[in-house]
């Protein structure tokens, strides 16, 4: 495989009143609900980091920039990526730095206006822990030429980390993008002078990053969006190949470099490059031939069937095409002395090609995908003439894969596993739910080259430090690879490194997956990679130990005295139209399909963008309008032929708030209790909010009020139909049943609430909510889930089990570590107050844990090991 590109990283700016006039309205109007959804989108269309501008005439940007980060820090969904504090004001992006939980970005500081105020301003954010775009911009003004820009980025890059000790890989520079083909010759070597001083940044400026605005190389073309977009992908390609790491850019004007037609890419690059004087007229001359260009998908042709069969099948490998693969694999067969000799040659070559296509980020996981199942089936043909002449082929390494003990998530290690195949890994994969001895024994007698573990729900974090322990003990000297949707490089550090001296690596995603893998099974690079991770995890560690917590931690007493102040005395609970418990066994898909929230699945193929506009992205839009048409097709199909039942249980009981506790009773008398759901407070300091706790949402007693429960499975048969697929070497339609099986699970969650809401329980009977609007949540009530952020405690669930007797209606089960089986599987309490909000409970301290352990009927010891993530505080033991 050839290197891949750096990871561009996306800064979105929709969050700017400079650059966004709906956002300057909404701030103005202190519309701050809706402008918190701006901000939500853009971390949901892709962005990876996102830029608050304030700075507006009218506005107290100050204030509006405190108000606005401080209602950011209770979003989950939106703080989870960094934000860059943006302003011409300083002490807007002093005040913004002070309410910033994690690491901030500011933007920006330079020389323009001396040293004197630079190294003032760089000291305190140096202070503040945050990182810093650093403009090419000195007392004389703009750097234009790549060797002004290397010029001032070298002094500012030695004020900061040789005097002032500024963490060099904390700097990002901001060379100064300025627009071509202008009509003015000075102009017309501008994007190459941002290369080349981007390069020279990067060769001599050790740590630090490149940025810049990239649609202003565009903006002499501004009314033409095809040669805008062409513009700005050809001026990435050579950017990034150069060291540019991240950059604001609307993802929407991109298009894929391959796919720009050749007149105008040549004609892009004539520019881009400024290969001649003539380059921006012949731009501008062709132009107009490509505005409103139609990117119209063509009919395949069949041109390539006469082709020479290699190049059969290296086109057939890369288009995902299984039509011909037999006929043409067979062919192939018949040039070679061998039939391993055809998986070692054509197949490989085609399959090299797959993965550097991947790597370069010129193909998406679900072509990749595609891929492995045109392999496989060529393979499988080729199998029976193998075993004919016991021949064994050549491999790159042998790995094995699980998801650990207690766990059923399957689909991000299936991903994987097709990756490293489709770069000739061996993977053997065991499943799901497995146990450590399995794990380990297996790895011995397979002779693997390397480990992998995943798991989704947090108790698998405790597994996967045994496995870790447990291959110390046994003297293993394979490397151990963790993923999964719970695991962090941090957790990794911190908690199964330690446990294990042979090399413990996180994969964050597949995309990843062979790069490490490759590094760790060679013998010239595995010591230096090894040793560098070994390094970043001690800093991980430093880090982690040096951390303060993001809030002042408070006593549960105090935490208590903060809580939600409901007005009982006004308020009426509704009564259930039916109390008790409802079985739901015949729910079609055809019905729950209308209640798909489609986001989540492009996002369980690595296609990053908000259905429906993600369809008509310019860089993954044809891809995934070719994803939702095959998920859409099995769904026609799982519904004609009823293979797949979806099922559901919901309970309605009445119920009272007792401290923390919701006590659960069997009938209207409340005399007796059915069970207790025990639930957690937020233990941090708070100024301007409670201390949320969903016990607060229950009326106390005294006033009745009620409770909910459900749980729902897309279907049982889920693993089933996976199997068949894999059985008939069909990696793709396996992982798709299962990608289709959980959103039908989180739409039947969606169709049961609105049921809930309308007719069960009926506050809301006259509710007319879009799908849309649904998804959005705009209805009274939640649904929290046991495990996620407002009641992270997994052993709830099994309260939920016991209220609906789940496991004996719909057959759904739980595992030691209280995951749902199948995999496609929902369940939570229904809430019906109005003002009953989703929150993070996130730190907790002791004497919350040692009550949580009273109330729950837990030792300390198990309290403090299912509430292990959110412990702000190290356990004795």
């Amino acid at each position: 495989m050839t290197q891949s590109t750096a990871i561009f990283t996306n800064v979105g700016e929709r969050t700017n009143v400079t650059g966004s006039a709906r956002f300057k309205r909404l701030i103005l109007e202190e519309d701050y609900e809706a402008a918190l959804d701006v901000a939500r989108s853009q971390v949901e269309n892709g962005a990876q980091v996102i830029d608050i501008n304030m700075d507006e005439a009218m506005l107290d940007s100050k204030a509006a920039m405190v108000k606005f980060l401080n209602l950011i820090a209770s979003e989950p969904d939106i703080s989870r990526v960094p934000i860059m504090v943006d302003s011409s004001k300083w002490e807007v992006i002093e005040a913004g730095l002070k309410c910033i939980q994690g690491k901030a970005i500011v933007n920006s500081i330079s020389l323009k206006e001396g040293r004197e105020p630079f190294e003032r301003q760089a000291k305190i954010i140096k202070r503040f822990g945050a990182a810093v775009v650093v403009m090419a911009f000195d007392e004389t003004g703009q750097a234009e030429t790549a060797d002004r820009k290397f010029e001032i980025c070298e002094r500012s890059y030695r004020i900061l980390v040789d005097e002032l000790g500024f963490p060099p890989e904390d700097i990002i520079f901001d060379p100064n993008i300025f627009a071509v083909a202008t009509g003015i010759e000075e102009h017309d070597n501008y994007a190459v002078e941002f290369i080349e001083g981007t390069r020279r940044i990067k060769q001599n400026l050790p740590h630090c990053k490149v940025s810049g605005g990239v649609s202003n190389v565009s903006f002499s073309f501004r009314g033409n969006n095809p040669v805008r977009e062409a513009i700005h992908s050809v001026f990435l390609y050579h950017a990034i190949q150069a060291g540019m790491d991240m950059g604001i850019v609307n993802a929407g004007q991109l298009t894929v470099y391959d796919d720009i037609p050749d007149e105008l890419r040549k004609a892009v690059e004539d520019v881009v490059l400024n290969t001649d004087p003539g380059a921006g007229e012949r731009l501008v001359e062709i132009a107009p031939n490509y505005s409103g260009m139609a990117q119209a998908e063509k009919a395949e042709d069949q041109e390539w069937r006469s082709w020479p069969v290699a190049k059969r099948l290296e086109h057939a490998l890369v288009k995902g095409i299984t039509e011909f693969i037999e006929e043409d694999t067979e062919a192939c067969r018949q040039q070679f002395d061998k039939p391993i000799e055809v998986i070692e040659g054509p197949l490989m070559d085609g399959m090299n090609v797959v993965g550097d296509l991947f790597g370069a980020g010129k193909m998406f996981l679900p072509q990749v995908v595609k891929s492995a199942r045109v392999m496989k089936r060529a393979v499988a043909y080729l199998d029976p003439f193998i075993e004919a002449e016991k021949q064994a082929g050549q491999s790159n390494g042998k790995i094995i894969m699980a998801t650990v003990k207690g766990d059923v998530h399957d689909i991000g290690k299936n991903i994987v596993g097709v990756v490293l195949q489709c770069n000739n890994y061996e993977v053997v994969d065991l499943g799901v739910m497995v146990p450590a001895e399995k794990i380990l024994q297996t790895a011995i007698d397979e002779n693997a080259d390397a480990i992998g573990l995943s798991g989704l729900i947090t108790p698998s974090l405790d597994e996967m430090v045994h496995v870790a322990k447990e291959m110390t003990r046994r003297g293993f000297e394979i490397p151990l690879l963790i993923g999964g949707a719970t695991t962090s490089k941090a957790h990794t550090a911190v908690k199964i490194e330690p446990q294990y001296d042979k090399g413990v690596v996180y994969v964050n995603n597949a995309s990843r997956a062979v790069g490490v893998v490759s590094s760790l099974l060679s013998a010239t690079q595995k010591p230096g990679f090894l040793e560098k991770t070994a390094s970043e995890y001690v800093k991980v560690r430093d880090q982690q130990a040096r951390k303060k917590p993001r809030s002042k931690p408070v006593t549960l007493a105090r935490a208590r005295d903060n809580a939600v102040k409901l007005d009982w005395e006004n308020y009426t609970p509704p009564v259930p139209k039916k109390l008790g418990i409802t079985e739901f066994k015949d729910v079609s898909i055809t019905t729950l399909r209308e209640y798909i929230d489609w986001t989540p699945f492009f996002m369980t193929w690595t296609l990053a963008g908000k259905y429906p506009r993600i369809l008509e992205d310019e860089v993954v839009g044809e891809e995934a309008k070719k994803l939702f048409a095959d998920a859409n097709a099995m769904l026609d199909e799982l519904s004609a032929k009823g293979s797949l039942q979806p099922l559901g249980v919901i309970g309605l009981f009445p119920a009272n708030r007792v401290g923390d506790d919701i006590e659960i009773y069997r009938d209207e008398s409340r005399e007796e209790v059915l069970l207790k759901s025990c639930q957690l407070r937020q233990q941090t300091e708070k100024t301007d909010f409670p201390n949320y706790c969903l016990a607060d949402y229950i009326a106390p007693k005294g006033t009745p009020d009620y409770f909910g429960a459900f749980a729902v499975t897309g279907g049982l048969e889920e693993d089933d139909l996976a199997e068949v697929f894999e059985q008939q070497q069909d990696d793709y339609n396996k992982i798709m049943v299962k990608a289709v099986a959980d959103r039908l699970a989180e739409a039947f969650a969606e169709y049961l609430h609105e049921q809930v809401r309308k007719q069960y329980w009926g506050f809301a009977e006259d509710e007319k909510l879009s799908n849309e609007e649904l998804i959005r949540e705009n209805y009274q009530g939640i649904r929290p889930a046991p495990g996620y952020p407002a009641c992270p405690e997994h052993t709830e669930k099994d309260k939920i089990w016991q209220l609906l007797d789940v496991e004996s209606r719909i057959g759904m089960k739980l595992t030691s570590s209280y995951a749902m089986w199948p995999g496609a599987a929902v369940s939570g309490w229904y809430f019906s107050h109005p003002d009953s909000k989703y929150f993070a409970v996130a730190a907790i301290q002791q004497d919350q844990v040692e009550d949580y352990a009273q109330r729950s009927n837990m030792t300390l010891a198990e309290a403090e090991r299912w509430l292990s993530p959110n412990l702000g505080y190290e356990p004795q033991s």
